[in-house]
């Protein structure tokens, strides 16, 4: 089995990178993996940590409409260049952990999707030049609160809420070529999505060198490659499992966010 590299927080909340033993145990590096960290020899037990989400990224750059017939099933034609937008690091939960369903919202929706995690600073890189800058592969699911994003006319409102972007659980160095990403619903064995990540339209390497001639990417960034077909409504209380074949699966919760939200004044009341 490949090396799986994981972020984790011990019973006394130290956070340490490491890679993830069959039996569970996590042999802790000294400093993140693309970094050059090395095993030390020090181990965790199953019982004395957590897994959090496998890096903490200064952005995740997500995008859009990047399957075929996910565009059509949006409504629209398959972008002729890739299509961006950010999500802030904040929307950004472990493996198990719950996604709030905000009150603004009246249909929140999951998107499956590969992530790709950086490993060296990329600037106006060439797609040849980009492949070696992708230091490996994780699970991400782009949690979107549909309503909002069509009546806003654009994305950040729906993309940005906190627990938006459940990552994980590991990462891995390589990808399973024409790796199969799938989405469940519970307890449901047909997948609500399946498909083939050959099928994006714009490639990895490719996405990773359009967007360092946009900004810079730094290690430990997050590029979310986009979801295909067959994205739905999430209901408070439901269960949704990501997998793609070669790197795992990737399962939330979905509990309602009992934070108040921000009252909306009109001019009328100042």
């Amino acid at each position: 089995m490949a090396h799986r590299y994981v972020r984790v927080q011990t019973t006394i909340g130290q956070l340490y990178y490491g890679l993830l033993h069959l039996d569970r145990r996590v042999q802790i590096l000294d400093a993140p993996p693309w970094m050059k960290g090395q095993p030390t020899e020090e181990e965790l037990e199953p019982a004395d940590y957590q897994i959090l989400a496998p890096c903490a990224p200064s952005k995740i750059v997500a995008v859009g409409k990047n399957y075929a017939k996910h565009a059509v099933e949006m409504g629209g034609e398959v972008p002729k260049e890739p299509l961006l937008f950010i999500k802030p690091s904040t929307t950004i939960i472990a493996p198990e952990t719950s996604i709030l369903y905000p009150s603004q919202s009246q249909r929140v929706e999951y998107e499956g999707e590969l992530a790709l995690v950086i490993g060296d600073r990329c600037i106006d890189c060439t797609p040849e030049q980009a492949r070696a800058k992708i230091w490996g592969y994780t699970i991400a699911n782009d949690v979107t609160a549909r309503d909002l994003q069509q009546r806003d006319g654009q994305w950040t409102r729906a993309k940005s809420f906190d627990t938006f972007c459940p990552l994980g659980p590991w990462i891995v160095r390589e990808l399973t070529a024409g790796a199969r990403l799938q989405t469940f619903l519970n307890d449901d064995t047909t997948p609500v999505q399946s498909a083939s990540t050959d099928e994006m339209v714009f490639a990895p390497d490719v996405l990773v060198s359009y967007i360092s001639h946009i900004m810079t990417l730094l290690p430990g960034d997050v590029i979310l490659t986009g979801t295909p077909e067959g994205v739905g409504e999430l209901e408070v209380g439901d269960r949704v499992r990501i997998e793609i074949e070669g790197i795992g699966s990737l399962e939330n919760t979905v509990t309602i966010r009992y934070r108040e939200e921000p009252a909306i004044v009109s001019l009328e009341e100042v």
